[in-house]
C-alpha cells in the first residue's frame, strides 16, 4: 500500500525538518525546555543506561563527529517521560519478540531489551546502527539489522522477515510487537504491510508517527484524512490516539506534531473479510480516486473487457443500496467489504480474472 494517494496532498519532507537557521533559532528554547523537566540528571538510578536529553545527545553526536540526517527523517526524543510511556504501553515481557524500526541512538532498543525476550533493530544509518551498537553493548538478545526494513512499498525486506522468524520459533508462545519511532517516509508501508501479512502480523503496535498519519489511521468516511490506510486500518485492527506530541520533544525539532499510537490487530475482524489480498487490492485502487464517482471508478478499473459495462456496476451498486453517485470516500469499512464480495462475484460470473 502506498504511503501517497493521488486524490490525498502528504507532507513533504521540507514541510517536516526544520532547516540549520531554524535549529539554532530553537537551541535556547530547547535548553530551557530541558532545565525545566529537570532533565540535567542523565542517568537516574532506576535506569542503568544513559537518559537521552538534548544535552546527552549534543555530547554523544560531538563525540563521534555526526549530525541528524534529516533525509532519513531523523529526530530524537528529548522528553524523560515518553520512553516510559512507550515502554510502559508495550507491556513487555520474555515472551516478547520486539520489531524496533530506525533505531537512532539506541536509547528505546536498550530500554527495551531489559524486558523483552528478544529485538530485531532495524537501522538504515550505518552511522546510527555504531550508535545502537555502543548502546546495547553486552545485551545478547538485541539482533541489529542495519538495512532498511522495507524490499519495496510493497514488501517487507526477506532480510527482517527471516529474522522475525527465527526470533518468534526461538520461543515458546512468542509475541511479535512493533515499538518504535517510525521514520516518517516508511510508516505507512510498513504498517500496512505487516498488517497484511498474518504470518508476522504483530500482536501490538505501539509506534510514534507525525500527526497526519495518526489522524488517518483513526480517520473516518468523508473526513479530509480518510483514505485507504484509514480503512485497512480498521478493517484488521482498533486503533488508538495515546499521546499528541508538540516538536519541542525531539531534537532536532520537526515543524509538524507527532503522535503515540497504539494498533491491536483484532482476528474477528480479519475473519470477517472473505478474501484480504481482494479486499486490500481493491480498497487501493479506488481510493486513488476517492474523491470521483464510483460508478466511473469501478467501470474505468475493467474497462477493457467489453462485458464490463456500466449498467454491470449500475447492477452491483443497487443491489448493495448504495447510489450510482456515491464516491469512495463516503464508504465505510462494512460497505466496501459488501462491494469487494459482489464485485469478486461478479468479475468470476463474466470470466474477468479480478486481480491482475
Amino acid at each position: 500500500m502506498s504511503d501517497s494517494e493521488q486524490d490525498e496532498d502528504p507532507t513533504r519532507e521540507e514541510d517536516f525538518f526544520p532547516d540549520d537557521e531554524a535549529l539554532a533559532q530553537d537551541d535556547a528554547a530547547d535548553e530551557l525546555a530541558e532545565i525545566a523537566a529537570g532533565s540535567e540528571a542523565e542517568a537516574p538510578a532506576e535506569h542503568p543506561n544513559p537518559r537521552q536529553t538534548l544535552s546527552y545527545l549534543r555530547s554523544l553526536f560531538e563525540k563521534h563527529g555526526l549530525a541528524p540526517r534529516r533525509q532519513l527523517g531523523q529526530n530524537f526524543l528529548i522528553d524523560l517521560n515518553l520512553h516510559d510511556v512507550i515502554v510502559k504501553e508495550a507491556g513487555l515481557t520474555d515472551r516478547d519478540v520486539v520489531l524496533e524500526v530506525g533505531t537512532g541512538t539506541g536509547a528505546l532498543t536498550a530500554r527495551m531489551a531489559e524486558q523483552a525476550g528478544a529485538v530485531i533493530a532495524v537501522e538504515l544509518d550505518p552511522a546510527m546502527g555504531r550508535l545502537t551498537a555502543e548502546a546495547v553493548a553486552g545485551r545478547t538478545n538485541v539482533r541489529q539489522l542495519r538495512q532498511d526494513v522495507l524490499k519495496n512499498k510493497n514488501r517487507i525486506a526477506p532480510e527482517v522477515i527471516l529474522a522475525i522468524r527465527e526470533e518468534l520459533a526461538a520461543r515458546p508462545d512468542a509475541r511479535l510487537k512493533l515499538i518504535a519511532n517510525l521514520p516518517y517516509a516508511i510508516a505507512t508501508p510498513l504498517v500496512s504491510n505487516l498488517l497484511l501479512d498474518e504470518s508476522i502480523c504483530p500482536k501490538l503496535f505501539v509506534i510514534m508517527v507525525q500527526w497526519e498519519m495518526a489522524e488517518r489511521l483513526v480517520a473516518e468516511p468523508m473526513s479530509s484524512a480518510y483514505g485507504s490506510l484509514s480503512v485497512m486500518v480498521t478493517a484488521l485492527a482498533d486503533v488508538e490516539i495515546l499521546r499528541r506530541l508538540p516538536p519541542a520533544v525531539f531534537w532536532p525539532r520537526p515543524k509538524v506534531d507527532s503522535a503515540i499510537v497504539r494498533i491491536v490487530p483484532n482476528p474477528e475482524k480479519r475473519a470477517a473479510i472473505a478474501d484480504l489480498p481482494w479486499f486490500a487490492h481493491l480498497v487501493r485502487r479506488i481510493f486513488l480516486h476517492r474523491r470521483k464517482n464510483l460508478r466511473v471508478v469501478l467501470h474505468a478499473l475493467y474497462h477493457d473487457h467489453r462485458s464490463w459495462t456500466k449498467p454491470v456496476v449500475d447492477e452491483i451498486l443497487t443491489a448493495l443500496d448504495l447510489p450510482t453517485d456515491i464516491r469512495a470516500e463516503a464508504l465505510n469499512v462494512e460497505e466496501l467489504h459488501d462491494l469487494a464480495t459482489a464485485m469478486f462475484a461478479k468479475l468470476k460470473e463474466l470470466g474477468i480474472e479480478p486481480m491482475p
